[in-house]
């Protein structure tokens, strides 16, 4: 067995004393493990840094072994990664995402081409935090738990949408929140694409989409807890715009 494709390197680990295992996000064939012979050298071990973008050759006598790799590097991330605590809480925020929702060998495509989009703006924090929301909104829609902000959930407008049913993800109005309305999300109109991107409305948005990775998609996917590289990103967003 034996294929190749493109792929984000998600995690990397020791395995004996001189290989390594890799996690990679490919294009084609989704979240995808496999051993690198020597990399853990001082050789190899620098090209497999999280969010480094590589070309795979993987290798498996049965479909069901983890298999080896062959890696070639495309394209390295860390000198973006390490330009500043923004770029790389950011990163770690979307390698530590993607290796927790994504399930094993199930493709991903679209949101692989946009996790791929995302990360070559790492460094230029000006437009980040904006493209950053728009993807966690993409890996909620992707994982199944998608927002629906296209009209009000209890009577049908579509204007004065200011509110997200924490139950149904479906936005919801004033009138149609009722006395229900100190139970619901914040919907600031950059969470439907609309009005300047504020930054206090990216981190309410990020309020949002934050309740629905913790309360609906972690709880299907065993209760564990979102990772902490996500708190942390939006912790450092808060402490640089505030």
């Amino acid at each position: 067995m034996e294929w190749r494709d493109h792929g984000i390197l998600l995690t990397m680990r020791r395995h004996g004393e001189t290989a390594a295992i890799i996690d990679v996000f490919t294009e084609e064939h989704g979240r995808h493990a496999g051993v690198v012979r020597g990399g853990a050298s001082r050789k190899i071990a620098p090209v497999l840094q999280p969010g480094a973008q590589l070309d795979l050759l993987w290798r498996a006598r049965l479909e069901d072994h983890i298999g080896s790799y062959q890696v070639e590097p495309l394209r390295s991330r860390a000198a973006a990664a390490m330009s500043g605590r923004m770029a790389l809480a950011g990163l770690n925020a979307v390698t530590s995402l993607l290796s927790f929702c994504l399930p094993e060998r199930e493709a991903h495509g679209a949101l692989y081409k946009r996790s791929e989009q995302l990360l070559d703006l790492l460094g230029q924090n000006e437009v980040w935090p904006l493209a950053y929301l728009r993807w966690e909104l993409a890996l909620l829609d992707d994982m199944g738990f998608g927002l629906d902000l296209s009209s009000c959930a209890a009577t049908g407008v579509t204007d004065g949408l200011i509110y997200v049913s924490p139950k149904s993800g479906r936005a919801v109005s004033r009138a149609g929140a009722g006395q229900w309305a100190d139970r619901m999300l914040p919907l600031p109109p950059i969470l439907r694409g609309e009005g300047d991107a504020s930054d206090d409305e990216i981190l309410q948005a990020l309020g949002t989409t934050g309740y629905f990775l913790k309360e609906r998609l972690a709880p299907a996917l065993g209760n564990k807890p979102p990772p902490e590289a996500r708190l942390r990103f939006v912790e450092v967003l808060k402490a640089d715009r505030g």
